[in-house]
Formats: structure tokens, sequence, C-alpha cells
């Protein structure tokens, strides 16, 4: 173990499935974004049984610690498998298809070294035209949840569905919660809040544990003053009907674990009846027949797997 390792600030940890070239990216993004302190002490990837193994030559090229799964875990999990070997004082769990921008990793070290009320960070994150995205949120609500299910959050923002779409991101300030594309914590209090809960494979699990930071008393906070590129997508692209399926899948566990008993039934039963049809004839109206198709794909599998999602829901 060097020096520099046993007193690494900042550990990031990777999730990579099958990214590719933008791990790649990514990677090269970090080394050029180091500041002045060197405040990256170790880079984590975390490969989930991607088809060939992670990138070639990654070990040598970036000097990363790989943990090599032989299956996709899912990103909760990963995310902890990460955190338990870092050595920092600080954990970025960071997206493969992100490009770390210059002194974003500084910043929301200095907010985390000087706002003991500040639980998570994160910086503003700009797509391929440079936009930055609204990736800001509200706690969600049962109202939020049904408006988003429904599609009637994309017809007006009376319909609000806890995005912050009506905030230009364009300020510094405390929010409920920050994308977990770029999301900075104390390894401290990441570890004593039991890191993100597995029963997400992904999707909500940052917002999951978000919440339970306000709980304990930390805010999020995101930095406009500092920005970093966000694909999007990125390889969950490839397999869209299974990414709808575990989106929406972490909904109804969210709503188990956070609603009350009679709202998260409320929710899931209008997830099984009243969202497969919405998704669908919304993609028939916009002449999408594969899109409609996927979406029939993705809410099969939701019905085979409730038994078993409903289990997971009663775990502790």
């Amino acid at each position: 173990m060097t020096t520099r390792e046993a007193t690494a600030d900042v550990s990031i940890v990777i999730v990579n499935w099958n990214a590719g070239e933008l791990l790649r990216a990514c990677l090269d993004s970090v080394r050029a974004a180091q500041g002045p302190g060197g405040e990256v002490g170790e880079i984590i990837v975390i490969d989930n049984g991607s088809v060939g193994g992670p990138p070639a030559g990654l070990l040598n090229r970036w000097e990363v610690k790989l943990i090599e799964n032989p299956t996709n875990l899912g990103f909760a999990a990963a995310s902890n498998q990460g955190a338990a070997i870092a050595r920092g004082r600080h954990l970025l769990f960071l997206n493969p298809d992100c490009r770390v921008g210059p002194g974003s990793i500084e910043a929301c070290r200095r907010v985390l070294r000087d706002e003991p009320s500040i639980g998570v960070v994160g910086v503003a994150l700009t797509a391929d035209d440079g936009r930055v995205s609204r990736s800001c949120h509200r706690f969600p609500t049962l109202r939020n949840f049904l408006a988003r299910l429904t599609g009637l959050s994309a017809l007006s923002p009376r319909f609000a569905d806890g995005s912050m779409r009506d905030w230009a991101h364009d300020s510094d300030r405390r929010v409920d919660h920050v994308m977990g594309a770029f999301y900075m914590v104390r390894a401290d209090e990441f570890r004593a809040l039991g890191g993100f809960d597995e029963r997400f494979f992904v999707y909500l699990e940052d917002l999951d544990l978000s919440l339970r930071y306000r709980a304990n008393g930390k805010d999020c906070m995101f930095l406009a003053s500092a920005s970093s590129y966000h694909k999007g997508g990125g390889a969950s692209e490839q397999a869209k009907p299974t990414r709808l399926f575990f989106a929406t899948r972490s909904r109804v566990l969210y709503a188990f674990k956070h609603f009350s008993g009679p709202q998260a039934w409320i929710h899931l039963l209008a997830t099984l009846t009243l969202e497969p049809l919405a998704r669908i004839v919304g993609e028939l109206a916009r002449g999408g027949a594969g899109g409609a198709k996927e979406v029939a794909q993705a809410f099969a599998m939701l019905y085979r797997d409730l038994p078993a999602t409903l289990r997971r829901a009663r775990q502790p």
C-alpha cells in the first residue's frame, strides 16, 4: 500500500456494465481534472459481468483497483462493494458515461469539508447539446408517482412528477436530491447509513439514500458553479425493456419503503393497470410500434417478477 492510498482524500467508485469506450473517456477525464492537490487518491472500478469483461488494459493504463463480478449484481450492490474497500475520506460515485469537468471534484470536496450539515454533493450535468440537465429532484409523493406513470407529468407543469424542471439549475442551492451519476459523500456517513439499499437493483437507490440522509439531518447540495458531462442512458440504452422493468420495479419498492401501506398498494395497482396502457398508447401515438412492443415486454417482466418484488418490499 502506498502512502497516497493510505491518505486518499477521495475514492472514486465506478460501476461498469458494458460501457466500453465510455469508461475509457471517463477515466481519462478524471486524470485530466485532477487539481493541484491531487485530491483523487484511488479509482475503484466494479465490473458487473460485462460481455468480454472490462476494457483491455484497464489496470495498467489507469492504475485502478478492479473488482470483477461474474454476473451483474446491480448498481447498489456493486457500489457497496467498491465503498467497502475504499480508503478515502470521501466517496464519489461516478457513472462511466460521465466525463469529469475541471474543478468539479475539488468543489464538492470543499463543501463537504466546510459544511457539516451537507451530506451529499452533486454538480451541474451537461448533455450533448451543452445544456444543463434538470437533474435535481424533490422527494416524491404518491401524487408525483401517479402523475409520472399516467403520463400527466409530461403534459403540464401542474402535474409535476418531482423533477425540478421549473428551475434552470443555474445557482448553487440545497435540494432534496441530486442525481447519482455524480454523487459525493463522506465515507464514514455513507457506511453509518448502511450504504445503498441493495433491494434496488438499479434506479432510485440514490433517491432512497438521499432521503435517509435527510432523515439523519443532512442535506444535499447542488453546485451549478461546477459542471461535468453526463451522456445519460449509457449502456442501459442497449436493453430498453429491461431498463423500463427495473425502473418500474424500483418505484414499487420505493413506494412500499417510504409511503404508507394504502398508498403503496394504490401505487402498485396503478402501475400494473394504468401505466402499461398509458405508455403503449403514447408510443402508438408517436408511431412507435417497436416502442409499444418494448413496453409490453417490460411489463410482462414486471408481472412475472411481482411475487419476488413483493418479497423484496417486505424485507427489513
